[in-house]
């Protein structure tokens, strides 16, 4: 999805008509409409007012990859004079009802219950993107393991008795770091992202010789549940390099995809963002009589696919949590199934952006997305179920032809004793665990730093040291948020519009440190090319450059805090300003359940449980509680480290219900 500024949540039912949409409509349905002038005609509006429409039953209960053994075709276009175009799945006639689970927002241990809750709600598909920065982490360094095994999630899906649409990029938007891109393509000033640029389209070459091989063995036509394949994400609000979808397509086909082909883009998009020989669809907010026009344009004579139907929306560091009205949502679906369009709702499910895999956007500022993606969907963060469930459930159920399934057991949520944690250490203390520091002359950026076989760092935070003799104004282009310390001393911020901070007077000589965050990668629109993290150029005092630069990554990925458990832990006082870890014990019971971590007083920093990254927590909100999943828990005792980057709290507490 593209994170564009928050859609109206207030939508006029009274005002909606149909009449863009009366070329696609059944023929059962609707009057006689053939041409697109009589589109806009007032005869043509009167007729379709007074005209009643009637639900059908669909009976696809043959139309399930346990049940499709044999198969040739998969799914197809068919286009009649007399009837509205339409898919068909091995030669019936077919709608998609699909819902997005993303399985990298979701612990591999939950993937079914979620599946199952998606197929006992009505839908038959499920769609997911593939976030290529997740998988190739460093170059040529791949992982499809653990919660990242999306072959084990594909064929999950096919057990549950869902078809898939993948949606493997390479860029993704998702709301995640660079939309799915991995940031060591930033370390070359002249590569050119979503172009075909030699250096980006050599690198998505070997991401796809790895990723489509995994693939093809899951095709319709192979066995598998994928049904359909989006080529890139939203390329109509990018449109650089008119070659480049054209090229992707190429590349998919190639390496063996021969399932459908998708295209997907905002509606005002479609036009440029569209390949031929792959099917346009659109995504919306709403249903509205306008919102398929220029989809009209591009293709007449095939049939409607909303790829996302925005049923909530995500949230940003200090701004309002968003929501939208079930009943909208159920009108929308309503309007969808009349009409006989496929869509997919974005999102069924959103799950967590664990660890730094969030995205950010930069309309007016920087502004970093949230760790829960909850996303006011049909299911919570956690698995619940919602109104807009029920509602779907219903609305869905009445158009079936064959009973749902039972509703799946709501997963158990607990509340356990409150932690204070005993121990801390101060990031000083703790930087002799961390990986060989790297000594340079000048500022070197996250990406560039020459580490994970030239790699560089992805995510989390670097701190720069150097030593200096005068004060003055320090000046740095710091991205995205750091702070200065003389020694152990905070003395600014540098953050947004303010790259300056005045260093006092000093005796001798001082460290200078300089601890600067990453705190997530544009994920959308032509920014994503300028999104280099740490510090970006020289540090200057009074316009003096500095050099002699020590720089230490700090990425905290669970083989550091192994490490640190070897660390000289000292007893929590009442209170310290400064960057520290905190560490504590949860104790779960015998039988560990999900629960949600409040931390009252604390300020800003990450929550580490057992070593896994939960995600940030910032006390601006509007988030107020992690989703912590009973999964990742032990039986009786789990450590809890907390990393604050300004000042100690006192109790951990957990609830069994959100506050988002």
């Amino acid at each position: 999805m593209s994170s564009r500024p928050r859609f109206s949540r207030c939508l006029s039912w009274a005002r909606v008509t149909c009449i863009f949409l009366l070329p696609f409509v059944w023929s059962g349905f609707a009057p006689r409409v053939n041409q697109k002038e009589d589109l806009i005609s007032g005869e043509t509006e009167s007729q379709l007012h007074q005209y009643s429409f009637s639900f059908s039953r669909f009976n696809w209960s043959h139309l399930t990859p346990l049940e499709l053994k044999n198969r040739t075709v998969g799914l197809q276009m068919q286009s009649a004079a007399e009837s509205t175009p339409y898919f068909t799945l091995e030669g019936h006639k077919f709608l998609i009802f699909g819902g997005s689970i993303h399985y990298f927002r979701v612990p591999r241990e939950y993937w079914r219950d979620r599946l199952l809750k998606l197929k006992a709600c009505g839908f038959n598909t499920v769609t997911t993107y593939v976030p290529w920065n997740l998988h190739e982490p460093q170059r040529g360094t791949f992982d499809f393991s653990g919660n990242l095994d999306l072959k084990a999630f594909v064929l999950m899906a096919a057990e549950t008795g869902l078809w898939v649409i993948l949606r493997p990029g390479p860029y993704i938007c998702s709301e995640i770091d660079l939309g799915g891109l991995p940031s060591w393509l930033l370390q070359d000033p002249e590569l050119r992202l979503r172009t075909t640029h030699n250096g980006f389209v050599e690198a998505v070459d070997k991401y796809f010789d790895h990723l489509i091989a995994r693939v093809v063995p899951l095709q319709y036509r192979k066995g598998g549940p994928i049904i359909a394949v989006q080529v890139e994400n939203e390329y109509g609000s990018f449109n650089k390099d008119e070659e480049y979808m054209p090229y992707l397509q190429k590349a998919l086909l190639k390496r063996g995809i021969v399932e459908m082909l998708l295209t997907s883009d905002g509606e005002k998009e479609v036009l440029r963002g569209h390949v031929e020989g792959a099917l346009a669809t659109i995504n919306i907010n709403s249903f509205r009589k306008d919102a398929f026009m220029r989809l009209y344009d591009v293709q007449r004579n095939k049939p409607i696919m909303v790829m996302e139907y925005w049923v909530g929306w995500f949230d940003t560091w200090g701004g309002e949590h968003m929501v939208k009205d079930a009943k909208d949502v159920e009108k929308t679906v309503t309007e969808f199934i009349k009409f006989e369009i496929s869509f997919n709702v974005y999102m069924f499910h959103g799950g967590t952006n664990f660890g730094f895999m969030n995205g950010a956007t930069h309309f007016d500022m920087h502004r970093g997305v949230v760790t829960s993606y909850d996303y006011d969907a049909v299911l919570t963060e956690a698995g619940d179920y919602t109104e807009k469930y029920f509602k779907l459930r219903k609305l869905l159920g009445s158009v079936l032809a064959i009973p749902l399934p039972h509703l799946p057991e709501l997963t158990s949520k607990a509340v356990y004793p409150s932690v204070r944690p005993s121990l801390y250490l101060p990031l000083w203390d703790a930087l002799q665990y961390l990986h060989e520091p790297i000594v340079s002359g000048k500022p070197v950026n996250m990406e560039c730093l020459p580490i994970h076989n030239g790699s560089g760092q992805s995510y989390g935070f670097i701190l720069y040291e150097t030593s200096i003799c005068s004060g003055g104004l320090l000046h740095a282009n710091a991205h995205d948020t750091a702070q200065v310390f003389l020694n152990e001393e905070s003395i600014g911020i540098l953050h947004g519009g303010n790259q300056n901070v005045n260093i006092p007077e000093v005796r001798g000589c001082q460290l200078l440190r300089i601890l600067v965050e990453n705190q997530g990668r544009v994920n959308y629109s032509w920014k994503i090319q300028l999104q280099q993290k740490g510090l970006t150029g020289s540090v200057t005092i009074n316009n003096i450059p500095l050099e002699g630069f020590t720089i230490y990554s700090l990425e905290m990925k669970m083989s550091f805090f192994e490490r640190l458990r070897a660390a000289t832990w000292r007893p929590v006082p009442n209170s310290h300003l400064g960057p520290a870890f905190y560490l504590g014990t949860l104790k779960a019971g015998s039988e560990p359940k999900d629960t949600f971590l409040k931390l009252p007083n604390w300020k800003y920093g990450f929550v580490f449980i057992n070593g896994r990254n939960l995600g940030r927590y910032w006390y601006i909100g509007p988030q107020e509680t992690l989703y912590l999943p009973g999964a990742w828990l032990h039986p009786e005792d789990n450590e809890i480290i907390l990393f604050e980057r300004s000042k100690s709290g006192s109790y951990i507490q957990t609830t069994d219900k959100p506050k988002l």
